[in-house]
């Protein structure tokens, strides 16, 4: 399993609000949350270049 590290104060407001929202830990929902975005960005069947260019017109990449 691979760790990220996110800042000490990000992580209490993550911890807060998965206690709120009756998730198991903050990692569950940090999970789901990643989960829900790259869904938004770029679903199961789309292709690479299509992610691209929907980065580029976010503005995540030039």
């Amino acid at each position: 399993m691979a760790k990220i590290k996110i800042d000490d104060a990000l992580y209490d407001r993550v911890k807060r609000v998965a206690d709120t929202a009756g998730y198991a830990s903050p990692e569950e929902f940090i999970t789901y949350v990643i989960e829900r975005e790259l869904d938004k960005i770029a679903p199961d069947n789309v292709s690479d270049q299509e992610v691209m260019e929907r980065l580029r017109g976010l503005g995540y990449i030039e």
